[in-house]
């Protein structure tokens, strides 16, 4: 067995592309989907595109954990959830993923993972909340101006991620 995010760590990378720099990606210039500004705001220094694109997955790794699995409190979360939440931190930012658990759990929608919001993550069913919560992104995702050029690729992920953390929260652990 392997801890939980190591465990979501490889279910995300096998979501998350080499580099690119699309003229309609908000986040522009991403490798190993982390962002230039991200990127910038670890290191403390502006990436250049030849940094950019020398990233490997042991150089974002820490920036996962930080940033988006420390952030909605990846450790705290049941199996399954911990990945959903995650995948959609790093898409959409931590305030959002925790703004989507909040309206699919009818809690004060602020897009702070507080007491209450993870007492009620913890209590609610893992899989009914999976699906609901896959649901509620893709409808946020389909409101997007990106989603006419982003949107299939987008689509295909969020069904993907509910069938993994689905799987996750059923099997109760991580595993090779």
């Amino acid at each position: 067995m392997i801890p939980t995010f190591e465990y979501a760590m490889r279910l995300l990378m096998r979501h998350e592309g080499g580099f690119v720099n699309h003229p309609k990606d908000p986040g522009g210039m991403t490798n190993l989907g982390v962002t230039k500004a991200v990127w910038d705001a670890h290191t403390g220094k502006s990436a250049s595109e030849a940094d950019m694109r020398a990233l490997t997955q042991k150089d974002v790794q820490p920036v996962y954990k930080a940033r988006f699995w420390d952030a909605i409190h990846g450790d705290a979360l049941p199996h399954g959830v911990d990945y959903c939440l995650f995948d959609c931190a790093v898409n959409s930012g931590p305030s959002r993923a925790t703004k989507l658990a909040q309206y699919v759990l009818h809690q004060k929608v602020d897009g702070s993972l507080g007491k209450n919001t993870l007492a009620a993550i913890q209590d609610a069913d893992p899989v009914e909340f999976i699906e609901d919560y896959s649901q509620r992104r893709l409808d946020f995702l389909k409101s997007l101006p990106t989603w006419e050029t982003f949107g299939k690729g987008w689509g295909k992920r969020v069904s993907e991620i509910e069938l993994e953390a689905k799987a996750f929260a059923r099997n109760g652990s991580a595993v090779a």
